[in-house]
């Protein structure tokens, strides 16, 4: 059994305004041009990430392994496209909780197989990439409401979602396509 992960407990909505100190996210880098592109481009890495010997290794005891980033990868990209998809069929939606906490315990990260999760990871960041694609210029503006009582609009959401995305690729020092 793997040490529990302490929770992350900061509420990184300020990406969407300002550079993230620790992985050089800068959202004033992202176009609703580019989103899509650079969605899907920090997917690439992780199948050359996860083919190495030690992606179930975590480098410390308390930090997860490759293989446990990317299954939280992949269920962001899950939890982003859903939301996505309520921000555009509803009017001011709120978005169901999502503890990424429980869901590391529940899908058992530290066991999972990395050609497994390579294969998942790479199907819903795609998804997520061609939902954004799809987006509509009128749409871009449309409201969310996060359990916490923040707002996202299908645009910063994105932003948002970009940034965890690549932010994790700096986790395992990787680095995304798309910057």
């Amino acid at each position: 059994m793997s040490t529990p992960i302490t929770p992350d407990t900061k509420d990184w909505t300020w990406v969407v305004e300002r550079p993230c100190p620790e992985c050089g996210f800068d959202p004033g880098s992202v176009t609703r041009g580019t989103l899509p592109a650079r969605i899907a481009a920090a997917a690439a890495p992780w199948p050359d990430r996860l083919a190495r010997p030690d992606a179930r290794d975590r480098p410390d005891p308390t930090v997860w392994s490759p293989t446990e980033y990317a299954a939280h990868v992949r269920d962001v990209a899950g939890v982003m496209a859903a939301r996505l998809r309520l921000i555009l069929d509803e009017d001011d939606p709120r978005f169901p909780s999502w503890d990424q906490d429980a869901a590391a315990v529940e899908g058992d990260y530290p066991s999972t197989d990395p050609a497994r999760v390579t294969t998942e990871l790479q199907a819903a960041v795609g998804a997520l990439a061609a939902a954004y694609g799809a987006v509509a210029d009128e749409e871009w503006d449309r409201p969310g409401l996060r359990s916490n009582g923040s707002v996202f609009t299908a645009w910063t959401l994105g932003v948002y979602a970009l940034h965890d995305l690549e932010h994790h690729l700096h986790d395992v020092g990787a680095v995304a396509g798309g910057r």
